[in-house]
């Protein structure tokens, strides 16, 4: 497999899933960066049983895409598509690769639901570095 890239940004469009004949599929989504003076929208594509890793995302969703790069040529033109393969919430709690979409982003990681030590206490002697 080619070099994986990441991006952050904000989620601005979600199209609709896309069946063709053939019964392959495919969905578009938007996500726009800050770049200075000018913000870039960039457009990402999930398909087949990727295209589940937007389901319960919204426009205005700070997210993490995770992606290849894919490029083609057809009659002569050369097309570039960005094929996203993980798609999680900015800031963490985000989706497995093979997972269908997000995790609960209101619940925290399972390996931080609970402070060091595994009490839930602090006494006088814990050192708090």
């Amino acid at each position: 497999m080619g070099k994986s890239f990441e991006l952050e940004g904000t989620v601005k469009v979600i199209s609709e899933v896309q069946t063709f004949a053939s019964g392959f599929s495919k969905r578009e989504f938007v996500v726009e960066v800050e770049d200075g003076k000018y913000p870039q929208s960039i457009k990402f594509e999930c398909v087949k049983e990727k295209t589940s890793l937007t389901d319960g995302l919204s426009e205005g969703d700070p997210v993490k895409v995770t992606f290849d790069i894919r490029g083609n040529e057809y009659n002569g033109r050369y097309y570039v598509n960005l094929n996203a393969w993980k798609v999680e919430r900015a800031g963490g709690g985000g989706a497995a690769p093979d997972a269908g979409g997000f995790e609960d982003a209101s619940a925290p990681p399972s390996h931080l639901s609970e402070p060091p030590g595994g009490h839930g206490q602090e006494s006088d002697d814990d050192i708090p570095f």
